[in-house]
Protein backbone atom coordinates (compact mmCIF):
# COMPACT_ATOMS: atom_id res chain seq x y z
CA UNK A 1 0.00 0.00 0.00
CA UNK A 2 2.87 2.21 0.25
CA UNK A 3 1.98 4.01 3.44
CA UNK A 4 4.97 3.79 5.63
CA UNK A 5 6.29 6.61 7.67
CA UNK A 6 8.63 5.14 9.41
CA UNK A 7 8.97 2.81 12.63
CA UNK A 8 7.93 4.76 16.04
CA UNK A 9 10.29 3.69 18.82
CA UNK A 10 12.20 0.24 18.04
CA UNK A 11 10.21 -2.24 18.71
CA UNK A 12 13.45 -4.38 19.45
CA UNK A 13 14.29 -3.20 22.30
CA UNK A 14 11.29 -3.65 24.07
CA UNK A 15 10.60 -6.72 25.97
CA UNK A 16 7.08 -6.96 26.28
CA UNK A 17 6.89 -9.42 28.77
CA UNK A 18 4.90 -8.12 31.09
CA UNK A 19 6.19 -10.85 33.57
CA UNK A 20 6.05 -7.96 36.58
CA UNK A 21 9.88 -7.47 36.67
CA UNK A 22 10.57 -3.99 38.01
CA UNK A 23 12.63 -1.96 35.44
CA UNK A 24 11.39 1.58 36.47
CA UNK A 25 9.02 1.40 33.50
CA UNK A 26 5.56 1.67 33.11
CA UNK A 27 3.98 -1.87 31.91
CA UNK A 28 0.95 -1.59 30.01
CA UNK A 29 -1.41 -4.27 28.63
CA UNK A 30 -4.16 -3.16 25.84
CA UNK A 31 -6.39 -5.40 25.04
CA UNK A 32 -7.22 -5.17 21.67
CA UNK A 33 -5.60 -4.74 18.29
CA UNK A 34 -8.21 -3.03 16.67
CA UNK A 35 -8.13 0.56 15.91
CA UNK A 36 -8.68 1.37 19.17
CA UNK A 37 -5.82 -0.91 20.47
CA UNK A 38 -3.45 0.29 18.11
CA UNK A 39 -3.38 3.76 18.67
CA UNK A 40 -3.41 3.53 22.14
CA UNK A 41 -0.42 1.28 22.08
CA UNK A 42 0.92 3.61 19.43
CA UNK A 43 0.68 6.70 21.72
CA UNK A 44 2.02 4.26 24.86
CA UNK A 45 5.43 3.52 22.78
CA UNK A 46 5.71 7.40 22.28
CA UNK A 47 5.80 8.10 25.99
CA UNK A 48 8.68 5.47 26.54
CA UNK A 49 6.07 2.86 27.82
CA UNK A 50 6.59 -1.02 28.03
CA UNK A 51 3.58 -2.24 25.86
CA UNK A 52 2.30 -5.55 25.07
CA UNK A 53 -0.51 -5.82 23.00
CA UNK A 54 -3.56 -8.67 23.87
CA UNK A 55 -4.93 -9.56 20.96
CA UNK A 56 -7.42 -12.76 20.11
CA UNK A 57 -7.20 -12.85 16.60
CA UNK A 58 -4.25 -13.48 14.04
CA UNK A 59 -3.96 -10.05 12.58
CA UNK A 60 -4.57 -6.42 13.49
CA UNK A 61 -7.17 -4.54 12.17
CA UNK A 62 -10.30 -5.66 14.79
CA UNK A 63 -13.32 -5.21 13.02
CA UNK A 64 -11.82 -4.22 9.71
CA UNK A 65 -9.74 -7.44 9.74
CA UNK A 66 -12.77 -9.46 8.47
CA UNK A 67 -12.79 -13.14 9.73
CA UNK A 68 -10.14 -15.77 8.96
CA UNK A 69 -9.77 -17.38 5.97
CA UNK A 70 -10.84 -21.10 5.70
CA UNK A 71 -12.03 -20.97 9.86
CA UNK A 72 -15.71 -22.85 8.48
CA UNK A 73 -17.14 -20.27 10.88
CA UNK A 74 -18.98 -16.76 10.94
CA UNK A 75 -16.20 -15.76 13.75
CA UNK A 76 -13.23 -17.44 13.65
CA UNK A 77 -10.38 -16.45 16.01
CA UNK A 78 -10.83 -13.18 15.60
CA UNK A 79 -14.27 -13.71 17.49
CA UNK A 80 -16.66 -13.13 14.52
CA UNK A 81 -15.89 -9.58 12.78
CA UNK A 82 -18.87 -7.92 11.65
CA UNK A 83 -17.15 -7.04 8.18
CA UNK A 84 -19.00 -7.85 4.95
CA UNK A 85 -18.21 -7.70 1.51
CA UNK A 86 -19.50 -4.22 0.50
CA UNK A 87 -18.77 -2.25 3.53
CA UNK A 88 -16.89 0.80 3.00
CA UNK A 89 -16.23 3.66 5.15
CA UNK A 90 -19.65 5.31 5.63
CA UNK A 91 -17.43 8.81 7.16
CA UNK A 92 -15.25 9.96 4.46
CA UNK A 93 -11.44 9.32 4.69
CA UNK A 94 -10.05 12.87 5.65
CA UNK A 95 -12.62 12.76 8.45
CA UNK A 96 -11.08 9.18 9.51
CA UNK A 97 -7.56 8.96 9.12
CA UNK A 98 -5.22 9.01 12.12
CA UNK A 99 -3.81 12.52 12.23
CA UNK A 100 -0.27 10.57 12.54
CA UNK A 101 -0.83 8.14 9.32
CA UNK A 102 -2.89 10.06 6.60
CA UNK A 103 -4.83 7.61 4.08
CA UNK A 104 -3.55 7.82 0.65
CA UNK A 105 -4.22 10.67 -1.69
CA UNK A 106 -5.32 8.45 -4.19
CA UNK A 107 -7.70 6.87 -2.33
CA UNK A 108 -11.45 6.90 -3.15
CA UNK A 109 -13.08 9.33 -0.40
CA UNK A 110 -15.02 6.26 1.00
CA UNK A 111 -12.43 3.22 1.10
CA UNK A 112 -13.52 -0.04 1.37
CA UNK A 113 -12.98 -2.42 4.64
CA UNK A 114 -10.16 -4.75 2.59
CA UNK A 115 -8.59 -0.82 2.34
CA UNK A 116 -9.20 0.21 5.74
CA UNK A 117 -7.71 -3.09 6.91
CA UNK A 118 -4.54 -2.87 4.99
CA UNK A 119 -4.20 0.81 6.31
CA UNK A 120 -4.55 -0.13 10.08
CA UNK A 121 -2.15 -3.10 9.37
CA UNK A 122 0.77 -0.53 7.90
CA UNK A 123 -0.50 1.77 10.90
CA UNK A 124 0.82 -0.77 13.18
CA UNK A 125 4.27 -2.43 11.40
CA UNK A 126 5.00 1.85 10.73
CA UNK A 127 5.07 2.59 14.41
CA UNK A 128 6.38 -0.81 15.77
CA UNK A 129 3.25 -1.85 17.17
CA UNK A 130 3.27 -5.20 15.32
CA UNK A 131 6.46 -6.26 16.98
CA UNK A 132 4.92 -5.32 20.54
CA UNK A 133 1.50 -7.77 20.12
CA UNK A 134 0.88 -11.11 21.01
CA UNK A 135 -1.56 -12.50 18.61
CA UNK A 136 -3.80 -15.86 19.68
CA UNK A 137 -3.57 -14.23 23.19
CA UNK A 138 -7.57 -13.92 24.68
CA UNK A 139 -7.95 -12.41 27.94
CA UNK A 140 -9.39 -14.28 30.02
CA UNK A 141 -9.75 -11.84 33.33
CA UNK A 142 -8.41 -8.84 34.72
CA UNK A 143 -8.26 -7.97 38.12
CA UNK A 144 -6.16 -5.49 40.85
CA UNK A 145 -3.61 -7.38 42.97
CA UNK A 146 -1.85 -4.90 45.53
CA UNK A 147 -0.01 -2.29 43.40
CA UNK A 148 -0.24 -4.25 39.92
CA UNK A 149 -2.94 -6.04 37.61
CA UNK A 150 -3.26 -9.03 37.24
CA UNK A 151 -3.83 -10.15 33.32
CA UNK A 152 -5.03 -14.01 32.57
CA UNK A 153 -4.15 -15.08 29.23
CA UNK A 154 -4.24 -18.48 27.56
CA UNK A 155 -3.77 -20.35 31.10
CA UNK A 156 -1.13 -17.83 32.89
CA UNK A 157 -1.00 -14.91 34.28
CA UNK A 158 0.85 -11.69 33.14
CA UNK A 159 1.62 -8.71 36.06
CA UNK A 160 1.17 -4.92 34.48
CA UNK A 161 0.94 -1.51 36.56
CA UNK A 162 -1.64 -0.49 33.75
CA UNK A 163 -4.34 -1.52 31.90
CA UNK A 164 -5.96 -0.15 28.78
CA UNK A 165 -9.39 -1.63 27.65
CA UNK A 166 -9.73 -1.38 23.66
CA UNK A 167 -11.43 -4.47 22.78
CA UNK A 168 -14.17 -2.66 20.99
CA UNK A 169 -18.42 -3.30 20.98
CA UNK A 170 -19.01 -4.28 17.59
CA UNK A 171 -18.77 -8.06 18.53
CA UNK A 172 -21.86 -9.16 20.63
CA UNK A 173 -25.00 -9.42 18.52
CA UNK A 174 -27.74 -7.60 20.24
CA UNK A 175 -30.98 -9.33 19.29
CA UNK A 176 -34.97 -8.42 20.19
CA UNK A 177 -35.54 -8.60 23.48
CA UNK A 178 -38.00 -9.65 25.19
CA UNK A 179 -38.52 -11.86 21.69
CA UNK A 180 -41.13 -10.71 19.43
CA UNK A 181 -44.84 -13.17 19.82
CA UNK A 182 -44.96 -16.24 17.69
CA UNK A 183 -43.18 -18.26 15.66
CA UNK A 184 -41.16 -18.27 12.36
CA UNK A 185 -41.22 -20.97 10.03
CA UNK A 186 -38.25 -19.18 8.17
CA UNK A 187 -34.42 -18.27 8.96
CA UNK A 188 -33.65 -15.30 11.47
CA UNK A 189 -29.82 -14.20 11.29
CA UNK A 190 -28.08 -11.36 12.98
CA UNK A 191 -26.65 -8.91 10.83
CA UNK A 192 -23.20 -9.59 12.62
CA UNK A 193 -23.10 -13.16 10.30
CA UNK A 194 -23.68 -11.40 7.01
CA UNK A 195 -21.14 -11.71 4.68
CA UNK A 196 -22.36 -11.61 1.21
CA UNK A 197 -25.58 -11.21 -0.57
CA UNK A 198 -25.93 -14.93 -2.14
CA UNK A 199 -27.54 -16.25 1.30
CA UNK A 200 -30.28 -13.69 -0.31
CA UNK A 201 -30.69 -15.32 -4.09
CA UNK A 202 -34.30 -16.25 -4.62
CA UNK A 203 -35.64 -15.55 -0.98
CA UNK A 204 -38.09 -13.05 0.38
CA UNK A 205 -36.18 -10.95 2.79
CA UNK A 206 -37.00 -8.85 6.03
CA UNK A 207 -34.38 -6.40 7.08
CA UNK A 208 -35.31 -5.27 11.12
CA UNK A 209 -33.75 -1.90 11.64
CA UNK A 210 -32.75 1.73 10.22
CA UNK A 211 -28.62 1.52 10.86
CA UNK A 212 -25.88 1.62 8.40
CA UNK A 213 -25.74 -2.20 8.55
CA UNK A 214 -29.49 -2.64 7.79
CA UNK A 215 -29.26 -0.08 4.72
CA UNK A 216 -26.37 -1.93 3.65
CA UNK A 217 -27.93 -5.25 3.96
CA UNK A 218 -31.28 -4.19 2.04
CA UNK A 219 -29.57 -2.72 -1.01
CA UNK A 220 -26.86 -5.81 -1.25
CA UNK A 221 -30.22 -8.28 -0.99
CA UNK A 222 -32.25 -6.28 -3.13
CA UNK A 223 -30.12 -6.92 -6.10
CA UNK A 224 -30.53 -11.37 -5.35
CA UNK A 225 -34.06 -11.63 -3.88
CA UNK A 226 -37.41 -12.57 -4.73
CA UNK A 227 -39.37 -9.50 -4.56
CA UNK A 228 -38.52 -6.29 -3.23
CA UNK A 229 -36.71 -6.23 -0.05
CA UNK A 230 -38.74 -5.60 3.30
CA UNK A 231 -37.19 -2.39 5.21
CA UNK A 232 -38.55 -2.77 8.94
CA UNK A 233 -38.05 0.11 11.74
CA UNK A 234 -40.44 1.11 14.85
CA UNK A 235 -38.40 4.33 15.11
CA UNK A 236 -37.14 6.36 11.96
CA UNK A 237 -33.70 7.91 11.53
CA UNK A 238 -32.39 10.81 9.38
CA UNK A 239 -30.74 9.30 5.96
CA UNK A 240 -27.60 11.38 4.98
CA UNK A 241 -26.17 10.23 1.46
CA UNK A 242 -22.56 10.29 1.07
CA UNK A 243 -21.92 12.92 -1.07
CA UNK A 244 -24.12 16.68 -0.49
CA UNK A 245 -23.12 19.28 -3.24
CA UNK A 246 -20.69 17.68 -4.37
CA UNK A 247 -18.55 16.80 -1.77
CA UNK A 248 -18.10 14.51 0.94
CA UNK A 249 -21.39 15.06 3.64
CA UNK A 250 -19.50 15.30 6.24
CA UNK A 251 -16.41 17.78 4.76
CA UNK A 252 -18.22 20.88 6.45
CA UNK A 253 -17.93 19.28 10.09
CA UNK A 254 -15.53 20.96 11.30
CA UNK A 255 -16.02 24.60 10.08
CA UNK A 256 -19.54 23.80 11.84
CA UNK A 257 -17.93 22.76 15.09
CA UNK A 258 -17.48 26.24 16.11
CA UNK A 259 -21.52 26.84 16.20
CA UNK A 260 -23.23 25.85 19.11
CA UNK A 261 -25.27 21.81 18.24
CA UNK A 262 -28.47 23.51 18.18
CA UNK A 263 -27.51 25.87 15.03
CA UNK A 264 -25.52 23.20 13.61
CA UNK A 265 -28.53 21.08 13.15
CA UNK A 266 -31.03 23.92 12.01
CA UNK A 267 -27.95 24.48 9.26
CA UNK A 268 -27.08 20.47 8.28
CA UNK A 269 -31.43 19.33 8.63
CA UNK A 270 -32.07 22.17 6.07
CA UNK A 271 -29.18 21.36 3.36
CA UNK A 272 -30.18 18.07 3.95
CA UNK A 273 -34.17 18.45 3.34
CA UNK A 274 -33.01 20.59 0.11
CA UNK A 275 -30.63 17.96 -1.08
CA UNK A 276 -32.85 15.17 -0.64
CA UNK A 277 -36.12 15.40 1.37
CA UNK A 278 -37.38 14.18 4.63
CA UNK A 279 -37.17 10.45 5.25
CA UNK A 280 -41.08 10.18 4.85
CA UNK A 281 -40.75 11.08 1.18
CA UNK A 282 -39.54 7.89 0.87
CA UNK A 283 -41.86 6.01 2.87
CA UNK A 284 -39.67 5.83 5.75
CA UNK A 285 -40.96 6.41 9.36
CA UNK A 286 -40.17 10.25 10.69
CA UNK A 287 -37.13 10.27 12.89
CA UNK A 288 -38.21 10.97 16.34
CA UNK A 289 -35.50 13.21 17.01
CA UNK A 290 -33.36 16.19 14.81
CA UNK A 291 -29.97 15.65 13.04
CA UNK A 292 -26.81 15.23 15.57
CA UNK A 293 -29.38 14.07 18.32
CA UNK A 294 -29.12 10.56 17.48
CA UNK A 295 -26.90 8.68 14.82
CA UNK A 296 -27.75 9.30 10.88
CA UNK A 297 -27.30 6.81 8.44
CA UNK A 298 -24.89 7.10 5.61
CA UNK A 299 -25.81 5.24 2.43
CA UNK A 300 -26.43 6.67 -1.00
CA UNK A 301 -27.52 3.41 -2.44
CA UNK A 302 -30.80 2.85 -0.38
CA UNK A 303 -32.39 6.17 -1.58
CA UNK A 304 -32.27 4.96 -4.71
CA UNK A 305 -33.80 1.32 -4.08
CA UNK A 306 -36.39 2.81 -2.20
CA UNK A 307 -37.60 5.26 -5.04
CA UNK A 308 -37.27 2.17 -7.82
CA UNK A 309 -39.40 -0.17 -5.47
CA UNK A 310 -36.46 -2.81 -4.70
CA UNK A 311 -37.02 -2.05 -1.39
CA UNK A 312 -39.85 -1.38 0.68
CA UNK A 313 -40.39 0.13 4.19
CA UNK A 314 -42.59 -1.58 6.68
CA UNK A 315 -43.53 -0.33 10.22
CA UNK A 316 -42.13 -2.19 13.07
CA UNK A 317 -42.84 -5.70 13.42
CA UNK A 318 -46.17 -6.79 15.84
CA UNK A 319 -45.39 -10.74 15.51
CA UNK A 320 -44.28 -13.50 13.54
CA UNK A 321 -46.92 -15.92 11.79
CA UNK A 322 -45.39 -18.81 10.89
CA UNK A 323 -44.26 -17.83 7.13
CA UNK A 324 -45.39 -14.51 7.42
CA UNK A 325 -44.67 -11.40 9.35
CA UNK A 326 -47.24 -9.29 10.78
CA UNK A 327 -46.41 -5.40 10.95
CA UNK A 328 -47.40 -2.59 13.60
CA UNK A 329 -50.10 -1.76 11.06
CA UNK A 330 -52.08 -4.93 10.82
CA UNK A 331 -50.34 -5.73 7.25
CA UNK A 332 -48.95 -8.83 6.87
CA UNK A 333 -46.07 -9.95 4.29
CA UNK A 334 -44.46 -13.62 3.71
CA UNK A 335 -40.77 -13.83 4.21
CA UNK A 336 -38.35 -16.56 3.89
CA UNK A 337 -35.26 -14.90 5.60
CA UNK A 338 -35.29 -12.22 8.81
CA UNK A 339 -32.06 -10.22 9.82
CA UNK A 340 -31.90 -8.76 12.60
CA UNK A 341 -30.02 -5.64 12.18
CA UNK A 342 -30.54 -4.69 15.58
CA UNK A 343 -26.78 -3.49 17.00
CA UNK A 344 -24.45 -4.78 19.63
CA UNK A 345 -23.88 -5.43 23.48
CA UNK A 346 -21.73 -3.28 25.23
CA UNK A 347 -19.23 -6.32 26.70
CA UNK A 348 -16.37 -6.60 28.88
CA UNK A 349 -16.12 -10.22 29.47
CA UNK A 350 -12.76 -10.18 30.97
CA UNK A 351 -13.35 -7.41 33.84
CA UNK A 352 -15.66 -7.94 36.84
CA UNK A 353 -18.85 -5.90 38.28
CA UNK A 354 -16.40 -4.53 41.13
CA UNK A 355 -15.08 -2.33 37.87
CA UNK A 356 -17.35 -2.09 35.57
CA UNK A 357 -20.97 -1.80 37.42
CA UNK A 358 -23.96 -3.41 36.21
CA UNK A 359 -23.93 -2.02 33.11
CA UNK A 360 -20.57 -1.09 31.01
CA UNK A 361 -22.75 1.16 28.87
CA UNK A 362 -23.36 3.24 32.52
CA UNK A 363 -19.57 2.98 33.17
CA UNK A 364 -18.67 6.46 34.43
CA UNK A 365 -15.35 7.63 32.90
CA UNK A 366 -13.29 10.66 33.38
CA UNK A 367 -13.04 12.42 29.75
CA UNK A 368 -14.56 9.10 28.66
CA UNK A 369 -11.06 7.17 29.43
CA UNK A 370 -10.54 6.92 33.06
CA UNK A 371 -11.90 4.73 35.76
CA UNK A 372 -13.05 7.05 38.21
CA UNK A 373 -11.54 4.74 40.98
CA UNK A 374 -8.52 3.69 39.57
CA UNK A 375 -7.30 5.47 36.29
CA UNK A 376 -4.31 3.07 35.67
CA UNK A 377 -7.56 1.20 34.39
CA UNK A 378 -7.78 3.64 30.84
CA UNK A 379 -10.41 2.66 27.99
CA UNK A 380 -10.08 3.01 24.63
CA UNK A 381 -13.01 3.35 22.00
CA UNK A 382 -15.78 2.80 24.40
CA UNK A 383 -17.77 5.52 23.64
CA UNK A 384 -20.32 6.43 20.44
CA UNK A 385 -19.12 9.26 18.34
CA UNK A 386 -21.34 11.58 16.36
CA UNK A 387 -18.59 11.03 13.33
CA UNK A 388 -15.32 8.72 12.85
CA UNK A 389 -13.98 6.97 15.13
CA UNK A 390 -10.43 6.60 14.35
CA UNK A 391 -9.75 10.57 15.17
CA UNK A 392 -11.49 9.90 18.54
CA UNK A 393 -9.66 6.49 19.40
CA UNK A 394 -6.52 8.80 18.68
CA UNK A 395 -7.44 11.58 20.79
CA UNK A 396 -8.48 9.26 23.83
CA UNK A 397 -4.97 7.54 23.54
CA UNK A 398 -2.78 10.18 23.83
CA UNK A 399 -4.59 11.40 26.88
CA UNK A 400 -4.22 7.80 28.54
CA UNK A 401 -0.96 8.15 27.29
CA UNK A 402 -0.34 11.17 28.80
CA UNK A 403 -1.48 10.54 32.48
CA UNK A 404 0.37 6.95 32.33
CA UNK A 405 3.63 8.38 31.09
CA UNK A 406 3.69 10.91 34.07
CA UNK A 407 3.39 14.08 32.50
CA UNK A 408 -0.31 14.75 33.25
CA UNK A 409 -2.22 14.98 36.35
CA UNK A 410 -5.51 14.18 36.48
CA UNK A 411 -7.63 16.73 38.47
CA UNK A 412 -8.76 15.74 41.99
CA UNK A 413 -11.51 13.02 42.22
CA UNK A 414 -14.55 14.92 43.27
CA UNK A 415 -13.55 17.45 40.05
CA UNK A 416 -13.53 14.09 38.13
CA UNK A 417 -17.20 12.87 39.21
CA UNK A 418 -18.43 16.34 38.66
CA UNK A 419 -17.39 16.09 35.41
CA UNK A 420 -18.62 13.18 34.00
CA UNK A 421 -21.99 14.23 35.86
CA UNK A 422 -22.11 17.25 33.59
CA UNK A 423 -21.14 15.60 30.91
CA UNK A 424 -24.01 12.94 31.30
CA UNK A 425 -26.71 15.70 31.71
CA UNK A 426 -25.61 17.01 28.85
CA UNK A 427 -26.00 14.25 26.90
CA UNK A 428 -29.34 13.36 27.89
CA UNK A 429 -30.64 16.46 27.23
CA UNK A 430 -29.30 16.30 23.67
CA UNK A 431 -29.66 12.04 23.50
CA UNK A 432 -31.86 11.27 25.91
CA UNK A 433 -31.69 7.86 27.14
CA UNK A 434 -30.28 6.20 25.10
CA UNK A 435 -26.26 5.19 26.10
CA UNK A 436 -25.58 8.84 27.26
CA UNK A 437 -22.81 8.09 29.44
CA UNK A 438 -20.90 6.81 26.19
CA UNK A 439 -22.01 9.96 24.13
CA UNK A 440 -19.54 12.26 22.42
CA UNK A 441 -19.58 15.18 19.84
CA UNK A 442 -17.23 14.34 17.08
CA UNK A 443 -15.28 17.65 16.38
CA UNK A 444 -15.80 18.50 20.12
CA UNK A 445 -14.11 15.84 21.50
CA UNK A 446 -11.58 15.69 19.44
CA UNK A 447 -10.88 19.38 20.30
CA UNK A 448 -11.64 19.56 23.77
CA UNK A 449 -9.28 16.40 24.94
CA UNK A 450 -5.95 18.39 23.73
CA UNK A 451 -6.52 21.05 26.09
CA UNK A 452 -7.25 18.70 28.14
CA UNK A 453 -3.80 16.92 28.04
CA UNK A 454 -2.08 21.14 28.26
CA UNK A 455 -4.36 21.28 31.29
CA UNK A 456 -2.99 18.22 33.02
CA UNK A 457 0.29 19.06 32.15
CA UNK A 458 -0.09 22.81 33.68
CA UNK A 459 -1.53 21.07 37.04
CA UNK A 460 1.61 18.54 36.98
CA UNK A 461 3.97 21.42 37.14
CA UNK A 462 1.50 23.34 39.93
CA UNK A 463 3.13 19.87 41.87
CA UNK A 464 -0.46 17.94 41.46
CA UNK A 465 0.40 13.94 42.00
CA UNK A 466 1.32 12.42 38.12
CA UNK A 467 1.54 8.48 37.87
CA UNK A 468 4.55 6.37 38.26
CA UNK A 469 5.08 2.74 38.84
CA UNK A 470 7.07 3.29 42.28
CA UNK A 471 4.42 6.14 43.23
CA UNK A 472 1.33 3.96 42.68
CA UNK A 473 3.18 1.20 44.48
CA UNK A 474 3.62 3.08 47.63
CA UNK A 475 0.37 4.25 47.42
CA UNK A 476 -1.10 1.02 47.79
CA UNK A 477 1.40 -0.34 49.84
Amino acid sequence: MGMSRGRGRDADTATGTGTGTDTGTTRVAVIGAGAAGLAAAKALLDEGLDVTVLERGSRPGGLWAGDEPGDGTDGGTDGGSPAYDSLHLNTSKGRTQFADFPMPERWPDFPSAALVAGYLAEYAEAFGVTGRTRFGAEVTSVRRAGAHWEVAVGGATETYDAVVVANGHNRDPKWPSPAYPGTFDGVQTHAHDYRSPEVFAGRRVLVVGMGNSAMDLAVDASYVSEGPVLLSARRGTHIVPKYLFGRPADATGGALAVLPWRLRQAVAQTALRLAVGTPERYGLPRPAAGLFQDHPTISDTILHRLTHGEVVARPGVERLDGGRVVFADGSAEPVDVIVWATGYRVTVPFLGPEWLGRDPEELPLYQRVFHLDEPTLAFVGLMQSTGAALPVVEAQARLAAAYLGGRYALPSPEEQRASVARARAAAVRRWGNRRPMMRVDFDRYVAALPREIRAGVRRASRGAAVHTPTTKAQASA
